[in-house]
């Protein structure tokens, strides 16, 4: 419309004396001026590059369904202090797990969130997260929704946001949720949230679009007690990297040297030609392409905490058990029946979701499988699950494998929570 305006009054223009088509071209300049402006916010800052604005504010976090704590590594990615107010699960391998990773105190914890008493905490929370059990919304699988016990589980989170008033708080869950019983069951948790008395947005976002490698489509909801607040979701960043830089023997990485790189910075013959050089006290003779024939200056650091953000991960021979039988291969890789054809295949740049169910590994179609190593294919590591979830290497494994597939499937992308938090600037919200 502004464009074709400012067509029409141009056809105008030849029928003004000059003085006055000056004075029109001037006030349509600004117009113009002022529009693009209006549409275009250069003042805006993409996420993953704004900085927080009190980034030594102490966070008090409080999480239902709190699986492995997706927020609470979010926020320790971020380097801010938090003080966990309470937390709550009813699976006991995952209480193993959260005491393993997080600083929290036995009476903090409830097995049971209808045993949470909203009124203790309020006012003593400043963010507030959780996501009611996934599995009577997800697409993959039997969706009952609220007829199933667990989907009222919802309305527990409700209570407590009502009754405790976060400054802030976060509802996850699996896209599914928006078009279960044609977008009823949406509907009521959004007019739930209208009776909370908070200024709330909602959005699906995809981890693949914040940083993970990861196809996982969430819903997202993301309410504000104080409603002069405005926040918009954080706009999608371009994949810096593949499903084969989280592996655990992937040794083509280009975020570490390899194997053979290693090798050849430190051999003796091409340190004694003056080649290479480790923490060298004077730098050798700068040569041009170096850095992509190992030659010249290395620094080798040893620290005692390795930094996620990093994306270095340790590289090591994964073990027998996680390569497939020749039985089990010929399932995973079979493109179905007759009357159903899925896809077979591997070794993807964008990993499928992660499915709390996949130590059964289904076909290849639905998991993730790689071939990379001798042709050998074998499914994700739980280190590997891990990593795909934002979860750093620092990450304690207390459980089994199959319990920490579950706990990685279950989990929220750690990444994506980062994204969030920075387009809102948590620190904000902290003491």
């Amino acid at each position: 419309m502004l464009h074709n305006n400012i067509i029409n009054r141009d056809l105008e223009f030849k029928q003004l004396p000059n003085e006055q088509t000056n004075a029109v071209l001037e006030i349509n300049s600004n117009y113009l001026h002022l529009n693009i402006e209006q549409k275009l916010d250069f003042s805006k800052t993409m996420w993953n590059k704004k900085k927080l604005s009190n980034p030594n504010a102490k966070i008090r976090l409080a999480t239902m369904f709190s699986g492995i704590g997706a927020v609470e590594f979010a926020l320790k990615r971020l380097k801010l202090p938090t003080k966990i107010i309470f937390a709550s699960d009813n699976d006991k391998f995952v209480k193993q797990s959260y005491f393993a990773n997080y600083n929290i105190a036995e009476e903090n914890w409830y097995s049971d969130v209808i045993n949470i008493d909203g009124n203790k905490y309020k006012n003593k929370i400043d963010l507030l997260v959780g996501g009611s059990p996934c599995q009577s919304f997800s697409m993959i699988g039997k969706r009952k929704g609220f007829a199933d016990t667990r989907g009222t589980l919802f309305y527990e989170f409700a209570r407590v946001v009502k009754e405790s008033q976060p400054k802030v708080f976060i509802y996850e869950n699996v896209k599914g949720l928006t078009n279960h019983d044609k977008g009823n069951t949406f509907e009521t948790i959004l007019a739930t949230f209208d009776e909370l008395g908070y200024k709330y947005s909602h959005k699906i976002l995809n981890a693949k679009n914040y940083g993970m490698a990861q196809h996982r489509e969430r819903i997202f909801v993301v309410g504000f007690l104080d409603h002069s607040i405005n926040f918009d979701f954080p706009e999608p960043i371009e994949l810096q990297h593949t499903m084969q830089d989280f592996l655990e023997d992937y040794i083509d990485s280009k975020y570490y040297l390899k194997e053979k790189g290693v090798k050849f910075v430190t051999s003796s013959k091409n340190r004694k030609k003056r080649y290479t050089q480790i923490n060298g006290d004077i730098a050798l003779c700068q040569k041009a392409n170096q850095q992509f024939n190992w030659h010249g200056d290395f620094i080798y650091e040893q620290k005692s905490k390795q930094e996620f953000n990093e994306f270095v991960f340790d590289i090591k021979e994964v073990e027998e058990k996680y390569y497939l039988s020749e039985k089990i291969k010929t399932y995973v890789l079979a493109g179905g029946t007759k009357n159903f054809k899925t896809s077979t295949e591997t070794d993807l740049k964008v990993a499928r979701p992660l499915l709390q169910s996949m130590h059964k590994m289904h076909r290849a179609g639905v998991d993730n499988y790689v071939t990379h190593n001798k042709g050998r294919i074998r499914k994700l590591t739980p280190t590997e699950c891990l990593r795909l979830m934002g979860f750093g290497d620092g990450f304690k494994q207390v459980v089994s494998d199959t319990q920490m597939y579950r706990q990685a499937g279950n989990s929220i992308v750690v990444d994506v929570l980062i994204a969030i938090l920075k387009q809102m600037d948590i620190s904000k919200f902290g003491e």
